[in-house]
């Protein structure tokens, strides 16, 4: 595997991706890019195609649902060290939250239909991943859940 844009090693520094097998590192590193975004801008919408996940490098990013009668709600905030997205690796591909940031952000953007492609050819890759990506998955409801708690919990009972 090809590494064109030299990110295999900034991707083993990063949390999620440490004790992956460096081939396993290079094909990833294969289906990645550098990415930036400045304050306010929208890394995702609720809804849309989710083509892509983010190693987040530096900078932080609020994770919201849209709640009627509420507006956005934010459910949990990432930062450097963390990975933003998951809805890639299922179907229908539709990102599940929306993603805003909240400062300058810079991160690695990875394909997220290269990356099936990859771990569909590489099982082992594949497993590796979904162990990791199911922690993030848990994660989120948990935020979620506590989210809801606060919103919801607060509002006095129907008589």
């Amino acid at each position: 595997m090809t590494d064109p844009h030299g990110l295999a090693p900034l991707l083993a520094d990063h949390p999620f991706f440490r004790g992956l097998k460096p081939e396993h590192l290079a094909t990833i590193a294969g289906c990645a890019s550098n990415v930036r975004f400045d304050a306010g801008a929208m890394l995702a919408r609720e809804g849309d195609e989710a083509a892509q996940f983010f190693v987040i490098r530096h900078g932080t990013v609020a994770v919201e649902s849209f709640a009627p009668h509420v507006g956005p709600v934010i459910i949990q905030t990432v930062s450097a060290g963390d990975v933003l997205g998951w809805s890639w690796l299922l179907p229908p591909y539709n990102w599940q939250f929306s993603a805003r940031a909240q400062d300058l952000v810079r991160a690695i953007a990875l394909d997220g239909t290269c990356l099936r492609g990859k771990c569909e050819a590489d099982h082992d890759l594949g497993y590796e991943l979904l162990k990791r990506f199911a922690e993030i998955v848990a994660q989120r409801l948990s935020a979620t859940r506590l989210q809801l708690l606060d919103l919801y919990g607060q509002v006095p009972a129907p008589r």
